[in-house]
């Protein structure tokens, strides 16, 4: 139940703190008036200033802003140079404290009986005072500190202009009408309250008359009437009564009650809000007294001493579902935060939790003897599970089991019925709440489509839609008083109301709350099927020891150790419990039919409920010492019986050390799944998550973890479809596909799809298959072989394309606590209003906020212009998710009240609707959608397969048309889409055959081809996906008209890229369009595409033509290769006149300066010439593919031959070539074509390479002599020899 949230050690203790209700902001003042701003969730510190003396920075930073401003230096000395004294108060103020501390005051007042109805109407947020500004406001002895924490200027007010008296204490006023100026109270040592304007910073007016001693405490409420009060508190002793309605212009005010309410002074006042009661004031003295007071009749109700001898400094209102019988904790100095009981109960005190044990060790390890005292304390006004302290050595924040959920339950709505009930209970009582939209406008039927008088959405604004509420007592009593957990089973006929820390369950039939069953149990699921569950059976239950009036911490530490001693106790007979299952039949009998599920000896910590029933079980890990004495004295044995969490007070505390542990540590693998069915496990153990939700058509489900949720998909199986990052989520409700989670500060609706994957296609055909054996068998079984004999008709073969999807997964924030954001203006902008009863900038600002966000369609249609609503507020507290009713989502408090949210703005509401299947009345309601927006609802909708409906929003762009086009199968209208963005809509079959010069020398009237050619070739990819889609679908016209669009496209150089142009031969060649292949050829050669004109051709299957590209584009080596392998006549041809290009281009290759080493070194790879007269000439180059003669024979010959010169048979004819490998004769084996053709390819492309380090297929020519004859050269003999060498030349 308790944890360290957060710790900040400093060196001074800390007095002062405050909590920020929607930032995680906290300030504190220290005992040397320090004042510091921190970031308690990422712990960083935000603004640190000298409050007490003066703060340098602050000083030298005002003087440059006044010189920047053009300023001359003031004669008197600056306000921030002015000593602050000591800190006696610090707070934020904002629009969002403004907000949260009225709704705090109307609904405390709205729930006693005799509340007047503007009271108990929905809370309307006030206009926004700060305009964007957060403001850190510090009371000091001397001074008021207002620092903007946005644009960090400040304004200090000294005590002068307060009629120079010394400040205590401070309190905000306002009004919820619009126009009001932020005013701030100041309680004076003389006992007079001042009243400062936040706008002006003058003086407005002053409570007098009242205090003789100096005031110390100021809180503003509202009384059940609905009249706004100012309650403060002196050092006299008294309470004092004032009206806050400063709507008169009156100066001075004097009081309207007067109390005696401690002997002592009174030290702080605080509200507390009772269920269906009038609130209650709360103080406490100096004569170490507490006070309760009634709001009606101002009386006291009760006078205790929460810890004798010592006196409380601090006190708060306290409302946790964990704790449904503590409603108000309070400090004294000394290491404990106490609770005390609800008058209704034992009114004890006793101790919530011990801080030294929470603290980490590596602060008290230096100093044995150090012990935390506490100073001041402060619950969060929003989130009750969250505590924060000042103590000597630091901040803790505390949080108490933010995952306890409030004790109610909601009942199935009757077919036709608009009215909602649930049922909780309180104070040992069973009740029935019941609710429903007190407005006669139902927003689900779109009756919120027309303009209100401020100009927005009725079903957009920020105010709370009207609930109309009744709570009925039913005559049924509950056993226990303690924390309960309450369920309805899947038919809604039973209700489990379970209380673990008893432990005890019953079971209550909902038709007349008899019990049908009930035991020892401490955790309880139910199956999302049937009426049955599973419990695990508890015996020896844990005895909580109380603190009895006149304890001390002494008797807290005995307190402590003895409930250590019990949930020990329990925890050995925990491990022994086992989880049985029960039904519930239709006569209403509970029997049990499994004893005992699962084989596991470990013992278990948690149960889920739902399609397959979850197991949690305790591994087997070592408990830190730290974390053994971190018991509190509210035990938390597991701590719900449905599943919603699993760990104890023996977890390990996270605290700011502890973040590098590993993952595998944070979450053991300990959670197993069982088929109510077979009590068989199903699949393998997983992290145990905090809370499971199932859908009710069984097909999605969710684990809930502390930083994400994980969503996967069960049918036609099981398949995870991803995480979403929504921490510290305490529950969730599936409603078709939308997930709607709560978290302590959000409401988020996350919406599902599964898409389509092939293992999904994959297994419905298995499915399928099997089914279809059943059947036969089935067949067999009745009517025998005869029964397979069957007649086949003529039937048409229909081709489907099954789209394959991904999941979709998207996240909609519906509420927070926070403000709308709205821009911070400068400081100077606040000279521009008037300080009071002017309207003017609200007025403005609902004129700028209905331009905004509404514009009128056609036919007098309200448009809403935003994506998404605006963010509504979040109920206060820990939420039961109730789900979607009425076309709005349901929340139940802490308090039992039923809350709406809206889902009438057409973003939200036509993914709703296409969620739940309706997309249909989604493109419907798509018209009150501005059109810019309809791009994002149809790629939502395309996401949720609803490809053809959403084809039918108007506003959707060409690009997104054409891919929901493709999707739906609807090729004709991709196709037109296709040919809009290409701007190729007036392509003519006559355009096609047009090669590059015809484009070149187009005439005007055919201008419009070079456009629509750039936009063919943008969407080329598109123009061959449809193709192939009309392919697969048989519509060949469709796919004709694209591919004649391509082929124009394909005769333009560089148009398109070299996969695209050969997928567009091999669809021509596909679709039979030999002609336009033919074109495309053609067109690709003159344009110099050989490659691509080659591989078109031999699609074609023209050698002829292939051979053309090859040549005609220059590619020789790929046209010698070809005539080889088909021996084609025109193979010496093009052997000759490839030979020709490669000896130009190796005699004007560039020459390059070498060195002489380098030089000598190539001179030695070099082939050796045979005699002197050849020197200094270059041997041509003759590649010939295998098999060909040498072309010696055809060349020419010198006219004046040299004489030969005899030296040995050895010695090679000068006249003859210098062979390195002879041409294969007719009996010689020749080497496979592929391989040759790929090593003349390969030298063909590298020619430098053939003449410095010829291969084995080279051959080297002697070199000619000037004067040439022709004559013929008769073929050399075939000689295979070795690279040359010096030796074979001589």
């Amino acid at each position: 139940m308790l944890r360290l949230r957060t710790f900040r050690p400093t060196n001074d203790k800390i007095v002062k703190i405050q909590l920020h209700p929607t930032h995680p902001w906290l300030v504190t003042a220290d005992a040397s008036d320090h004042v510091s701003v921190w970031n308690w969730e990422h712990r960083q510190v935000i603004y640190e200033l000298k409050a007490g003396g003066v703060d340098e920075r602050r000083l030298v930073g005002a003087k440059l802003e006044k010189l920047a401003e053009g300023e001359s230096e003031p004669k008197g000395k600056p306000t921030e140079a002015m000593r602050g004294g000591s800190v006696k108060q610090v707070d934020f103020y904002d629009d969002d404290v403004r907000f949260w501390q009225l709704w705090h005051n109307r609904s405390a007042a709205a729930e006693a009986p005799s509340a007047v109805n503007h009271v108990t109407s929905a809370f309307s947020s006030p206009a926004p005072a700060t305009k964007g500004r957060h403001f850190l406001v510090i009371c000091c002895e001397n001074k008021a500190i207002f620092l903007d924490l946005v644009t960090m200027r400040g304004r200090d007010v000294p005590k002068q202009e307060l009629d120079n008296k010394s400040l205590l204490c401070m309190e905000f006023l306002s009004r919820s009408a619009g126009g009001d100026a932020p005013l701030v109270a100041f309680g004076g040592s003389d006992g007079v309250i001042r009243v400062l304007s936040m706008i002006t910073w003058k003086l407005v007016r002053r409570y007098t008359g009242g205090h003789k001693g100096s005031i110390s405490c100021l809180m503003t409420f509202m009384a059940s009437s609905g009249e706004a009060l100012l309650i403060s508190g002196a050092s006299d002793g008294l309470l004092i009564l004032w009206s806050a309605d400063h709507g008169h212009d009156s100066r001075e005010l004097v009081p309207k009650l007067t109390i005696k309410a401690h002997d002592g002074g009174v030290v702080a006042v605080e509200l507390s809000r009772v269920i269906g009661g009038a609130p209650q004031l709360i103080t406490i003295g100096a004569d170490k007294t507490l006070a309760i007071w009634d709001t009606i009749s101002f009386k006291e109700l009760r006078r205790i001493k929460p810890v004798p001898k010592l006196a409380c400094h601090s006190v708060a209102s306290w409302c946790h579902p964990r704790a449904p019988n503590l409603d108000i904790l309070t400090c004294v100095k000394d290491s404990h935060i106490w609770a005390i009981e609800h008058p209704t109960y034992s009114a004890l005190t006793r101790p919530l939790c011990e801080l030294s044990s929470l603290v980490p060790p590596q602060v008290l390890a230096p100093n044995k003897k150090l012990r935390v005292w506490v100073y001041c304390m402060v619950a969060h006004p929003l989130q009750p599970h969250l505590v924060a302290t000042g103590t000597n050595i630091g901040v803790i924040v505390s949080e108490f089991d933010a995952r306890s959920l409030p004790a109610v339950a909601a009942l199935p709505t009757p077919v036709g019925s608009r009215e909602h009930s649930a049922v909780y209970v309180v104070e040992r009582e069973l009740k029935l709440l019941n609710f429903q939209l007190s407005s006669t406008a139902n927003p689900s039927l779109g009756s919120n489509g027309s303009l209100s008088e401020t100009g927005r959405f009725r079903g957009d604004s920020l105010e709370p839609l009207h609930v109309k509420q009744i709570k009925k007592h039913i005559s049924t009593p509950v056993p226990h008083d303690s924390y309960s957990v309450l369920s309805i089973s899947s038919s809604g006929k039973y209700l489990a109301i379970v209380w673990p820390d008893i432990p005890y369950f019953s079971i209550y039939k909902v038709s007349d709350w008899s019990i049908v069953d009930s035991g020892s149990a401490r955790l309880l699921a139910w199956d999302t099927c049937r009426d049955r569950f599973a419990l695990l059976e508890s015996s020896l239950p844990p005895r909580i020891p109380v603190i009895l009036k006149g304890g001390s911490s002494r008797k807290a530490k005995e307190a402590a150790a003895a409930a250590a001693q019990a949930a020990a106790a329990a925890a050995s007979a925990a491990s022994t419990a086992n989880v049985q299952l029960r039904i519930l039949l239709d006569d209403g009998t509970s029997n049990v039919y499994m004893r005992s599920i699962g084989g596991r000896s470990d013992p278990v910590i948690g149960l889920h409920g739902g399609a397959l029933l979850g197991v949690a079980y305790r591994t087997s890990r070592r408990i830190s010492p730290v974390a053994a004495t971190a018991i509190s004295t509210v035990q938390s044995m597991p701590l719900s019986g449905f599943g919603s969490s699993g760990l104890s007070s023996f977890s390990t505390i996270e605290d700011g050390f502890s973040s590098h542990r590993s993952p595998a540590e944070e979450t053991p693998q300990n959670f197993q799944l069982y088929s109510w069915e077979t009590f068989e496990p199903v699949g393998g153990l997983l992290p145990q998550p905090e809370w499971t939700a199932w859908d009710q058509t069984v097909e999605y489900c969710a684990f809930g973890y502390q930083q994400y949720i994980v969503i996967s998909s069960l049918r036609p199986q099981y398949r995870y479809l991803g995480d979403v990052a929504i921490p510290y989520a305490t529950g969730a409700v599936w409603h078709r596909r939308q997930l709607f989670v709560a978290t302590p500060t959000t409401i988020e609706c996350v919406f599902v799809d599964a898409g389509v994957a092939p293992i999904d296609i994959v297994t419905r055909k298995k499915k399928e298959e099997m089914k279809l054996k059943e059947a036969n068998a089935r067949a067999v079984a009745e009517h025998g072989e005869l029964a397979l004999i069957t007649v086949d008709g003529p039937h048409t073969v229909t081709n489907e394309r099954t789209a394959l999807r991904p999941p979709m997964l998207q996240v909609v924030r519906l509420a927070s606590f926070l403000h709308p954001p709205s821009v911070p203006p400068f400081l100077s902008s606040p000279k521009q209003y008037k300080v009071d009863g002017d309207d003017s900038a609200l007025q403005k600002e609902m004129e700028e906020r209905k331009t905004n966000e509404v514009a009128v369609g056609g036919g007098g249609v309200s448009v809403a212009m935003t994506r998404f609503p605006a963010e509504q507020r979040r109920p206060v507290g820990p939420l039961i998710v109730v789900g979607v009713r009425d076309g709005v989502l349901w929340l139940i408090d802490r308090y039992m009240c039923a809350h709406a949210l809206s889902l009438s703005h057409p973003g939200i509401r036509c993914r709703c609707l296409a969620a739940y299947g309706d997309a249909v009345s989604a493109v419907k309601w798509a018209s009150r959608l501005a059109r810019e927006h309809h791009d994002d609802l149809a790629q939502f909708m395309l996401g949720m397969g609803y490809a053809t409906e959403a084809l039918h929003l108007p506003g959707i762009s060409k690009r997104l048309e054409f891919d929901l086009a493709m999707q739906s199968n609807d090729l004709k209208r991709a196709l037109q889409c296709l040919l809009t963005m290409s701007n190729s809509r007036d392509i003519r079959q006559d355009t096609t055959g047009l090669n590059l010069n015809d484009i070149l020398s187009l005439t005007s009237k055919k201008e419009n081809i070079l456009d629509a050619v750039q936009g063919i070739v943008k969407f080329a990819k598109e123009f061959l996906d449809l193709v192939d889609a009309a392919d697969a679908t048989a519509q060949a016209d469709i796919a004709r008209e694209a591919l004649k669009r391509l082929a124009l496209a394909g005769s333009m150089k560089g148009a398109l890229q070299g996969h695209e142009l050969r997928g567009l031969a091999l669809r021509l060649a596909n679709h039979g369009e030999l002609t336009q292949l033919n074109v495309l050829v053609n067109n690709l050669i003159s344009v110099g595409l050989g490659r691509e004109a080659a591989f078109a051709a031999a699609v074609l299957g023209d050698n002829a033509l292939m051979e053309k590209a090859w040549q005609d584009t220059g590619m020789l080596a790929e046209a010698v290769l070809h005539a080889h392998a088909h021996g084609r006549p025109t193979l010496k041809t093009l052997v000759q006149a490839w030979n020709k290009m490669l000896q130009k281009e190796i005699e004007h290759a560039p020459s390059t300066k070498t060195d002489a080493a380098a030089a000598f070194l190539a001179s030695l790879e070099e082939p050796k010439l045979t005699s002197l007269a050849e020197a200094g000439k270059k041997l041509p180059i003759e590649i010939l593919p295998p098999g060909i003669a040498s072309l010696s024979a055809l060349l020419s010959v010198q006219k004046k031959p040299v004489p030969a010169i005899q030296q040995g048979s050895q010695q090679q004819q000068p006249g003859k070539p210098l062979l390195l490998e002879a041409p294969a004769t007719a009996t010689a084996t020749t080497t496979a074509p592929s391989d040759s053709s790929e090593a003349t390819a390969a030298e063909a492309n590298n020619p430098s390479s053939s003449t410095t380090n010829p291969g084995p297929i080279l051959h080297e020519d002697a070199t000619k002599e000037p004067d040439i004859q022709e004559i013929p050269v008769p073929v050399p003999v075939p000689v295979t020899t070795s690279p040359l060498t010096t030796d074979s030349l001589t």
